[in-house]
C-alpha cells in the first residue's frame, strides 16, 4: 500500500480547496440571479475583491462553472457569461430525460430490494399532501419542490451507476436542466394543478414499473415525465413576468 504524504494535505491546500468551494458556490448563485449580465466578462481582480477570495481559488471556481455551461471562456476575453437560447433548453430537458429514463430502467433491472422504493414512496405521499386542500399555497410548492427533488435523487441512486449518476448531475446543473426549474412558474397559473397532479401519476407509474421489474416501461415513463419541463417552460416563456420566477430566467434569450 502507498505511504500518505501529509505534504499532499497542507493547511494551506486545504484552506484553498475551502475556498474554492466557497467562490464556486457564491458565483454559482450570482450568475443565476442575474447579477452579469449574458456576454458580460467576468472581471477577475475586482470579483476576487468582493467575494474576498484570492485569485487561484477564483480561477479554478471560474473554470467549474465553464465546465457546467454557465460561462464561457473566450480566447481573447477570458470568462463571459453564457446566454440559452430556448432550444438549448429543451434540449437539456430532453437530455435529462434520457438520462433518468436509463436510470429508471436500470433501477428496475438492478432492484434488490422492494423496500429500497420506501423513500421515494414517501416523497409520493408527502407530495400528494400538500395538494390535498384547495387553494395551492406558496409553501405547499415549495415543500413540493423539495419532495419533487428527493424523489429524482432517489430515483438516480437506485440505477446503482455512479457514471449515470454524475451524467444526471451534471444534466440537471443548468438552472434549467434541473426537475424543478420551473415548478415555482406554475404557481400562478390557471391549470398548474393538473400538471402537479399529472407529475403525481408519473411519480406512482414510474415506482410501480421498477417495483414490477418492468425496465422498458420504468423507462418510457420517465422520458415523458421530462417532458412535462417543456409544458411548463411553454407557459413562463409565454410571461416575462412570470419567468422571473425561474432561476436563471434572466440567461434566457427571448
Amino acid at each position: 500500500m502507498p505511504s500518505v504524504n501529509p505534504a499532499e494535505h497542507s493547511p494551506s491546500e486545504s484552506r484553498s480547496a475551502s475556498q474554492t468551494a466557497r467562490a464556486t458556490l457564491l458565483l454559482r448563485e450570482m450568475v443565476i440571479d442575474g447579477q452579469f449580465r449574458p456576454g458580460e466578462r467576468i472581471k477577475e481582480i475586482p470579483l476576487s475583491t468582493r467575494l474576498h477570495v484570492s485569485r487561484i481559488p477564483l480561477r479554478l471556481a471560474l473554470e467549474r462553472l465553464a465546465h457546467e455551461g454557465l460561462l464561457e471562456i473566450r480566447a481573447t476575453r477570458g470568462f463571459v457569461v453564457q446566454q440559452f437560447s430556448t432550444t438549448d433548453i429543451y434540449d437539456a430537458i430532453d437530455l435529462r430525460g434520457l438520462l433518468e429514463g436509463a436510470a429508471a430502467r436500470l433501477a428496475a433491472e438492478r432492484l434488490r430490494d422492494p423496500r429500497d422504493l420506501a423513500p421515494l414512496r414517501d416523497s409520493c405521499v408527502a407530495m400528494e399532501a400538500l395538494f390535498d386542500k384547495r387553494k395551492l399555497t406558496l409553501e405547499a410548492f415549495t415543500g413540493f419542490i423539495e419532495q419533487n427533488a428527493r424523489f429524482h435523487k432517489g430515483l438516480a441512486d437506485l440505477c446503482r451507476s455512479r457514471i449515470l449518476r454524475r451524467a444526471i448531475q451534471q444534466a440537471s446543473s443548468l438552472p434549467f436542466g434541473s426537475p424543478s426549474a420551473f415548478l415555482l412558474t406554475q404557481q400562478f397559473v390557471a391549470d398548474s394543478r393538473h400538471l402537479f397532479l399529472v407529475a403525481l401519476d408519473h411519480h406512482r407509474d414510474i415506482l410501480d414499473a421498477i417495483a414490477g421489474r418492468e425496465g422498458a416501461r420504468a423507462e418510457t415513463l420517465a422520458r415523458e415525465h421530462a417532458r412535462l419541463a417543456r409544458r411548463n417552460l411553454d407557459a413562463a416563456l409565454k410571461d416575462r413576468e412570470l419567468l422571473k420566477s425561474v432561476r436563471g430566467g434572466k440567461l434566457i434569450e427571448l
